[in-house]
């Protein structure tokens, strides 16, 4: 059994224990909310207590460094909202865990790349055979890496394929023990000192297999407490709104890139380039068809039928509508009308 369906096994397993067992949150306002460390136009919101202000709530804001351990969390209770890349919501919703999507975060493309090692002797992808590349198991670059190997027509078993957090890449990477990797700031940032760029995940996404991240929460919690659900993704989209309404003011020096990067990491200079490698989608365009109206169904649908084909699953369900809910979308927007 891989790593990838023993963590997924783990996760469901939690989830029904939690499931049968029934709430054990917000016994006292507080909340649980899992971050990664993405550069996005809300991590001003994070730094400045925005989300507090509008739920009313206390929230412990936990940082992952991937998906499949936002999952977990999830699956086990300990975290109610959190933030995960499509490739794992897919995975996770093919086990059936007790999740919806709430808020569709970025639409990725250069934020994640592939990066070879300026020592490894890779000049294009048919290099990549006997090579060690590192990326985070069960992510959007993962998945991304996959498709790209297939595109190219290469076999994965051919290539060392390791999995990694960022962290743990990065350092890898500066020792030499892999030769490239596939993953996002700030740990993309720290490979591209040494190395070049092979591919994108916007590349990837013109091949055929887009990827996005989003907001996904408990259903227990979402049930008893739709309100606060509502609030975060207005909140959220709020922020969206803010950095689209003026993109050209989040500079290196601004206010906004200066609490982006105390969350991420990221440097500053860095964080003005790192959003324009994303789109943003706005609440008004969130339950359109391309994205909570259905759009996003289709992708999670399609990654989970790849990631069965790549046998990282066992099976996919034959619909996926019921991990994605609009409802707290319309919500924020009937709220932000009547102000």
């Amino acid at each position: 059994m891989s790593f990838l369906n023993r963590r997924l096994l783990l996760a469901a397993g939690l989830a029904l224990g939690t499931a049968l067992a029934g709430p054990a949150f917000a016994a006292d306002n507080r909340v649980t909310i899992a971050f990664q460390t993405g550069v996005d136009p809300a991590k001003v919101a994070q730094a400045e207590g925005a989300y507090e202000k509008a739920t009313g709530w206390a929230i412990d804001w936990r940082k992952f460094d991937s998906g499949a351990d936002v999952i977990a969390a999830i699956a086990s209770g300990d975290v109610q909202i959190g933030y995960v890349g499509s490739s794992p919501l897919a995975a996770a919703a093919s086990r059936k865990l007790p999740i919806q999507t709430i808020f569709i975060a970025a639409l990725l493309g250069d934020a994640e790349e592939l990066v070879v090692s300026d020592k490894s002797g890779i000049k294009e992808p048919k290099d990549l055979v006997g090579k060690k590349i590192g990326v985070p198991f069960v992510s959007t670059s993962h998945y991304s890496l996959l498709a790209a190997l297939k595109h190219w027509g290469i076999d994965s078993k051919s290539v060392e394929v390791l999995n990694l957090r960022p962290p743990e890449l990065a350092a890898a990477y500066a020792r030499g023990d892999v030769d490239g990797g596939y993953v996002w700031d700030p740990a993309l940032g720290k490979l591209k000192e040494g190395g070049k760029v092979l591919v994108s995940s916007a590349d990837v996404a013109k091949w055929g297999a887009p990827t996005f991240d989003a907001w996904i929460v408990r259903t227990d919690f979402a049930a008893a407490h739709p309100d606060v659900v509502t609030d975060f993704v207005k909140v959220t989209g709020e922020s969206y709104k803010a950095y689209r309404d003026n993109p050209d003011a989040w500079t290196a020096t601004s206010r906004q890139a200066t609490e982006i990067a105390r969350i991420t990491g990221s440097r500053p200079e860095d964080v003005p380039g790192l959003l324009k490698s994303n789109v943003w989608p706005l609440l008004p365009e969130q339950s359109s068809a391309d994205l909570l109206g259905g759009g996003s169904v289709k992708a999670i649908a399609d990654t989970a039928a790849f990631l069965v084909e790549q046998k990282k699953i066992p099976a996919a369900l034959p619909d996926y509508s019921a991990y994605v809910a609009k409802t707290y979308v319309q919500q924020a927007l009937t709220k932000l009308s009547s102000q």
